[in-house]
C-alpha cells in the first residue's frame, strides 16, 4: 500500500502552482450588505490571530497517479467570540498574468467572454453596424466577463449554481500550461462562491473560492439583478473546510485544456448516480402520442406543431424534427402525415436562393428573423437552415431504409439540392456561412458565428446521397474553418440559437460534433474523429457532470431527481435544460463505438437519464401543463431568474424537449455488446450483465426496475465491425427484447448479433 504524504505547508501548494506563476492564500472578509470592508488573508499555517479569531490552516495532500494535481482543504474555525457578516475563501493569485490566457467557467464563461457586448435584456437587438458587414466582431449580450479593453480591472462573481461542472480553468499560451480547479457544490451556508478577478494592468489575476457565495450582482439572462447574497454570522465554535483539487499540466493549445477537463470533471466530487425510472421505450411510446395528437391542418398547410400553437418554426425547437420520430414508427397514418408537412415545407419556405425562411404562421404569413428597420429584406436563420437540410437528408433515407423510397418525391429532393447549392454558392463567395441570411438573395445578413455548425453534416449527407463530391468538399473545408477559428483559437462555438446574439452556446456544440462524425462516416478519415473528441471534450463543458442539490422544496429538489446529464442552454441563458437542442446525441455514442472511450458513452448516457428525470409521467409529477409524458426546458441550477425558480419548472411544454427523447429513443441502443469482447454497456433504464460468453454467442441477463413495460433495443456486434462507421438508420434494424416491469430474463445473442430469448 503506498504511503499517503500530507503537504501541512503552503509551500507545497505554491511549488505546484510556481510553474505558472502561481500561488494560494486563505483569507477572511467582513462585509456591510455585499460590500466587502475588511480583509485579512494568510499565506501561510498559523495558530495566532488578531482578526476575529479565526484559526486557518490549509491542507494538501497528493492524487495518487496524477503529480500535476493536489487535494486541498483549506479548515477555517472560529476560535472564540462571534464574527459577523463574515465569508471566507481561498484564493489562487496568478502574476505574469496575460489577456491572452483562455479562461473557461463550464457553461458561463468561454475564453474570458472577453469579447463587444450589446444591450442589457435577454436576445438584445442587433445594432444597425452588426448587418451586412463581414468584419462584424464577435458579439455577446450583457453577461459576465473579462474586459475587452486594455487597462480595465474585471470582476467576475459566480457561484458553483452558474457552472455545469463547479470549475475555473485557464490555458496559457506563453506557458503552454493548462489550471484546473475542481471544488463542491456547497457547504450548510450554501452554494460557493466562484470568483475571477483581474487587475487594470491585466498582468495579475485570481480565482476564488469562497463561503458563502457573495456576490453584488447575480447574472440574469443578458442582464444583472441584486444577488441578495449574505455573509454569515458566525459563532465560536463553528468550522467550515472548503475543499478543492488543483490540476497544474502542460497543455499546447486550448484543445489540450478541454481535453484534460473531460477526464477530470467528475474526478473530485466523484461519479454521478443515475436512476434508471423509465425506459426509452416508454418516452418513445408517450412523446410520440403527443406529438401525433398535435398534428395540425391549417390553411398554409399540414404538420406536426414545433409551438403551442399552430404556428410553424422550422428546425431549431423541432419544426421538420418531430417529423422523424413519427416516420420511424412506420405505420401508414404517420408515415401519410410526415410526407404532408414535407410538402408544406418544400412548397411554402423556401426562397429564390434555396434558403428557407425560419417559420410562418397559420395563416400563411412568413416570420422573418433578427430584423433591423434599416434593413427591411426578410431574413432567416444559418442554423434553422442547416438543421433542414440535414433533416430533410435524414428524412430521405429513413424512407428508404424503410422500404418506402418510392413515396419520396421530386420536389422533395429538389429541395434538397437547392438548400445545398445554396451552402455552397454561400462558401464559395464568403468562405464562412453567416449567422442570418437572407432566403430571396442568398446574401449573409449577419456575419460570424458558429450558426451553420450543422451545415457540413448535412452537405455531406446530401454529397453522398446526390452523389455531388463537391459538396463533401465544401463540408470537409468549412468543418476544417470552424474547427481552427472557433474551437482551436478560441475555445468556443456559438451564435446557434435564435434568442441570443453571438453568445457561447451548447447547441452549436453539440451539433458541430454532428458535422465531424458526419464527416468521419462519409471520408473514413480518422482525423475527424481527432477532432471529434476535442469538440465531445467541448460538449462536457456544457453538461452537468454531478447530481446538484435543489432546494428541498422546490420541485426538483422534493423529487429527487439525479440531474447530472442537464445541458445547459447558453452563456446568455444560464439555464439547463433536458436533452440537447435538438438531436439524439448519437455521434456521441458514434464516437465512443468508434474510439472505445467510455467518456462519450457515458456523457450521452448522464444526458439520456436526466432527459427522463424531467418527463412528466406520475407519480413522477412535473408541472408541464399535467401532460403525460411532456417535458419542458428548465432545469434551473442558478438564480439567474431569481432565487425562487432555483429547482422549479415552468407549467408548459416544449416540443423540442420532448422530440429530444423520441430520437434518443429511436436512435440510441438500449443495450450495446461487442460479441468478441467482454464489452457491454447500458443505455436504458434496465440491468443488463454478461453471464457466459463463448465462440458461437453471447448470454446476458436482463432486469427491468422500473415501474413500466420496456421494449429495449439491442445493438450486437463484433469488435471488427465497430471498426466501419455507424449507418445513419441503423437503428432500425436493431432487434427489441420486451421486459414486463420487474422482470428479469436471459437473452441469448449469437455472434452475428441475432437475439434469442431462453
Amino acid at each position: 500500500m503506498s504511503q499517503v504524504i500530507y503537504a501541512q505547508s503552503f509551500n507545497e501548494v505554491n511549488n505546484v502552482l510556481k510553474a505558472i506563476s502561481g500561488s494560494i492564500q486563505l483569507g477572511v472578509s467582513k462585509y456591510e450588505g455585499y460590500n466587502p470592508v475588511e480583509k485579512m488573508t494568510v499565506v501561510q499555517n498559523s495558530q495566532q490571530f488578531t482578526f476575529d479569531n479565526w484559526r486557518m490552516q490549509l491542507h494538501a495532500k497528493p492524487v495518487l497517479n496524477h503529480p500535476e494535481a493536489l487535494d486541498i482543504t483549506a479548515s477555517f474555525k472560529l476560535t472564540e467570540g462571534v464574527s459577523l457578516s463574515t465569508a471566507l475563501s481561498v484564493s489562487f493569485g496568478f502574476s505574469k498574468w496575460s489577456q491572452d490566457n483562455y479562461v473557461m467557467v463550464p457553461a458561463i464563461v468561454y475564453n474570458g467572454n472577453r469579447y463587444h457586448s450589446i444591450g442589457n435584456s435577454y436576445s438584445p437587438p442587433y445594432t444597425k453596424d452588426m448587418y451586412y458587414n463581414p468584419k462584424v466582431p464577435l458579439t455577446i449580450s450583457n453577461n459576465p466577463r473579462l474586459a475587452i479593453e486594455y487597462g480595465k480591472a474585471s470582476l467576475v462573481e459566480l457561484q458553483t449554481g452558474n457552472a455545469a461542472t463547479p470549475a475555473m480553468c485557464f490555458f496559457s499560451p506563453a506557458t503552454k500550461k493548462g489550471f484546473i480547479v475542481l471544488t463542491d457544490q456547497q457547504s450548510e451556508w450554501g452554494n460557493h462562491g466562484m470568483t475571477i478577478a483581474e487587475n487594470a494592468a491585466q498582468d495579475s489575476c485570481s480565482f476564488s473560492l469562497s463561503v458563502p457565495a457573495m456576490r453584488k450582482l447575480a447574472a440574469g439572462f443578458g442582464d444583472f439583478h441584486q444577488s441578495g447574497d449574505k455573509a454569515v454570522n458566525w459563532k465560536a465554535g463553528d468550522e467550515v473546510k472548503l475543499q478543492c483539487r488543483i490540476y497544474v499540466f502542460d497543455a499546447k493549445n486550448i484543445p489540450d485544456l478541454l481535453t484534460k477537463f473531460i477526464h477530470v470533471r467528475k474526478a473530485f466530487i466523484g461519479p454521478n448516480e443515475p436512476r434508471n425510472q423509465l425506459p426509452m421505450s416508454k418516452e418513445l411510446e408517450m412523446a410520440t402520442t403527443i406529438c401525433s395528437n398535435n398534428f395540425v391542418t391549417v390553411p398554409v398547410g399540414s404538420y406536426y406543431t414545433p409551438e403551442n400553437n399552430k404556428d410553424f418554426q422550422l428546425g431549431w425547437v423541432s419544426g421538420m424534427m418531430n417529423s422523424y420520430p413519427m416516420l420511424a414508427l412506420n405505420n401508414e397514418k404517420e408515415r401519410n402525415r410526415v410526407a404532408a408537412e414535407l410538402d408544406f415545407v418544400v412548397s411554402k419556405l423556401q426562397g429564390k436562393s434555396g434558403y428557407f425562411y425560419g417559420g410562418i404562421t397559420a395563416n400563411g404569413e412568413l416570420r422573418p428573423e433578427k430584423m433591423h428597420p434599416d434593413f427591411p429584406e426578410p431574413q432567416a436563420m444559418v442554423r434553422k437552415n442547416s438543421d433542414a437540410l440535414l433533416w430533410l437528408m435524414k428524412h430521405l433515407l429513413l424512407f428508404k431504409a424503410q422500404g418506402y423510397g418510392s413515396m419520396i418525391k421530386p420536389e422533395w429532393e429538389n429541395a434538397a439540392q437547392k438548400l445545398a447549392t445554396a451552402f455552397a454558392n454561400t462558401w464559395r463567395k464568403y468562405g464562412e456561412f453567416g449567422q442570418y441570411i437572407a432566403p430571396e438573395t442568398g446574401e449573409i445578413a449577419v456575419f460570424n458565428s458558429t450558426a451553420g455548425a450543422i451545415a457540413p453534416a448535412g452537405l455531406a449527407i446530401a454529397a453522398g446521397y446526390f452523389k455531388q463530391p463537391q459538396w463533401l468538399q465544401i463540408a470537409k473545408e468549412s468543418a476544417n474553418y470552424y474547427y481552427t477559428r472557433d474551437v482551436v483559437k478560441q475555445g468556443l462555438t456559438g451564435g446557434h440559437c435564435g434568442d441570443i446574439s453571438m453568445d457561447a452556446d451548447a447547441e452549436s456544440a453539440f451539433g458541430f460534433l454532428e458535422s465531424l462524425m458526419a464527416l468521419y462516416y462519409y471520408t473514413s478519415d480518422k482525423t475527424w474523429l481527432q477532432k471529434a473528441e476535442v469538440q465531445a471534450a467541448l460538449c462536457a463543458t456544457w453538461t452537468i457532470s454531478y447530481d446538484p442539490v435543489f432546494p428541498s422544496n422546490s420541485q426538483i429538489g422534493k423529487l429527487q431527481s439525479k440531474m447530472a446529464g442537464a445541458v445547459w442552454a447558453s452563456i446568455q441563458n444560464k439555464h439547463a435544460a433536458p436533452g440537447i437542442c435538438t438531436a439524439s446525441g448519437d455521434y456521441l455514442f458514434k464516437l465512443y463505438r468508434a474510439t472505445g472511450n467510455q467518456l462519450y458513452a457515458d456523457l450521452i448516457r448522464d444526458i439520456q437519464h436526466a432527459h427522463a428525470e424531467a418527463v412528466n409521467i406520475p407519480p413522477h409529477h412535473i408541472t408541464t401543463n399535467n401532460l403525460v409524458g411532456s417535458s419542458m426546458e428548465r432545469i434551473q441550477p442558478s438564480d439567474a431568474e431569481g432565487r425562487e425558480s432555483i429547482g422549479n419548472y415552468i407549467n408548459t411544454r416544449n416540443s423540442w424537449t420532448e422530440t429530444n427523447g423520441m430520437l434518443m429513443g429511436l436512435e440510441l441502443p438500449g443495450i450495446y455488446i461487442q460479441t468478441d469482447k467482454n464489452k457491454l454497456y447500458v443505455f436504458d433504464h434496465v440491468a443488463a450483465k454478461i453471464v457466459k460468453q463463448e465462440a458461437n454467442g453471447t448470454t446476458l441477463l436482463l432486469k427491468n426496475p422500473t415501474q413500466f413495460d420496456a421494449n429495449v433495443a439491442v445493438f450486437a456486434e463484433t469488435s471488427q465491425q465497430a471498426l466501419k462507421a455507424l449507418d445513419y438508420t441503423a437503428f432500425v434494424n436493431w432487434p427489441k427484447v420486451k421486459l414486463k416491469t420487474g422482470e428479469t430474463r436471459q437473452v441469448y445473442i449469437t455472434a452475428a448479433g441475432k437475439v434469442k430469448l431462453l
